[in-house]
């Protein structure tokens, strides 16, 4: 009879085998149950040798592997597996792979850089204050104005002040970008810069129609330290403003210094029209500008020229609206009058002489357009040898638009006998008015009419 041990709760019974292929339990046994001895546990010291060896094996493999990406990426010259050209496939994929992290770093560098900008304005932007304010000037203009009372015209000595932009330098100057109503009929201009020092202006050209001109400053006028604190400032891209990014404004405000305002681009390509002004393609924005703010520039928050300020676009009856020219609408105006020979105002006697009389009253609201209108040409004077005739309407002047005789009076008093410009001139012909452009050598005033 076999017998064969079992276990069965940690107790061992026998069990036998009486040869009919049925294993019975023996009921006349008497079956004492035994306690099991349980195996022994093996020693801890062999556990923790095992994990070493595993964590060893792990940190070799891992090893192993970044320095093989390291070396591929390198150029292993010993690697097996390569393509037809030579160029290891593991290198390739591990260099695409880089790249595309590349990628996503610095798109998200990129978008954490349009965040801080569109939360800029609301903190904090003295760093866009630091960088520009070196660029900034305040304009101070001494004129003459001309009030008519019942048929007679006084004149009186007055002052107005507006901001600047400096644009551009050559070896002896720096040319200062303004609006055209800033520098209008100054008699003197003076500019202040950044470390309070004040200098002469003169101007280069403007364009009373888009309300724009550039003055110089002449370099032998300024200290040394002048020259050294200030800087050009940077153009931005006024074509890719959206609506509702941040602005900054910085100007001469009320002429009491340099001030700083914040807002939006409220709107672009605005038109405005009104009984003295108008323009379209305008800034529109939230940012605060106030007389003297005039000229000053319109930034954004990388401290860029997005656009030229203008308080007179609108006038005082609109409020939380301020308007700027676009900056792309006049780069090109700005530095074809930067390269204009600098003019100073020329004494009485040395003054050019065009040889017609008109008046201060504007023709253009009887029809005709806006301009100097010719009511009078001099006989034998240089505008009758250039073919210039009673009801002629002068709109330009060398380039420069002209709003009225006394804007032309004023442009002529910087060109002196013997200069030759060109004239501009819209002439009633059938009906319709042309556009004429004549050439004039301007001649001197007879002694007669001194």
């Amino acid at each position: 009879m076999d017998e064969e041990k079992y276990t069965y709760n940690e107790n061992t019974y026998t069990q036998r085998n009486y040869g009919d292929g049925n294993p019975a339990v023996n009921p006349y046994a008497t079956v004492q149950p035994v306690k099991v001895k349980k195996p022994k546990k093996q020693h801890k010291f062999f556990k923790k040798a095992m994990a070493a060896i595993c964590l060893g094996g792990l940190f070799g493999s891992c090893a192993a592997g970044a320095f093989y990406g390291i070396t591929e990426l390198a150029g292993n010259p010993y690697s097996i597996v390569s393509n037809k050209d030579g160029s290891s496939s593991e290198v390739e994929e591990l260099k695409q792979t880089v790249s595309s992290l590349e990628t996503a770093l610095l798109k998200n560098n990129n978008e954490n850089v349009d965040v801080q900008r569109a939360t800029m304005v609301a903190t904090d932007v003295t760093d866009v204050v630091d960088k520009v304010m070196p660029s900034m000037v305040a304009v101070t203009n001494q004129y003459e104005a001309i009030t008519n009372y019942w048929g007679r015209s006084y004149v009186q000595d007055a002052e107005a002040s507006g901001s600047g932009i400096i644009v551009g330098e050559s070896d002896t100057e720096f040319f200062i970008a303004t609006n055209h109503h800033v520098i209008d009929s100054a008699k003197t201009l003076t500019v202040q810069f950044v470390d309070g020092t004040t200098a002469s202006a003169y101007v280069k050209g403007s364009d009373a129609d888009i309300d724009i001109a550039v003055i110089a400053v002449k370099k032998a006028d300024l200290s040394a330290a002048t020259i050294k604190a200030v800087t050009v400032a940077e153009m931005g891209d006024s074509d890719s403003l959206n609506i509702g990014e941040p602005a900054i404004a910085i100007g001469n405000a009320l002429g009491y210094g340099q001030s700083v305002t914040t807002g939006v681009i409220s709107a672009v390509n605005r038109k405005i029209e009104d009984s003295e002004y108008s323009a379209d393609g305008l800034i529109q924005t939230s940012a605060a500008i106030n007389p003297g703010n005039s000229g000053g520039a319109l930034l954004n928050t990388f401290g860029q020229v997005i656009g030229i300020n203008s308080s007179k676009i609108g006038g005082s009856t609109i409020e939380g609206m301020g308007f700027a020219i676009p900056i792309n609408a006049v780069k090109d105006l700005i530095s074809e009058y930067s390269l204009r020979e600098t003019k100073e105002r020329v004494s009485e006697e040395n003054r050019g002489y065009l040889g017609i009389e008109g008046t201060y009253d504007d023709y253009s609201t009887m029809g005709y357009p806006k301009g100097a209108f010719v009511v009078k040409v001099t006989e034998g004077s240089a505008a009758e040898a250039a073919g210039i005739y009673f009801g002629d309407t002068i709109t330009k002047f060398d380039g420069q638009t002209v709003t009225g005789f006394e804007g032309l009076r004023d442009i002529m008093s910087y060109y002196k006998v013997g200069d030759t410009v060109d004239v501009t001139l819209q002439r009633n012909v059938n009906g319709k008015f042309e556009e004429i452009t004549v050439s004039v050598t301007l001649g001197k005033r007879p002694a007669a009419e001194d």
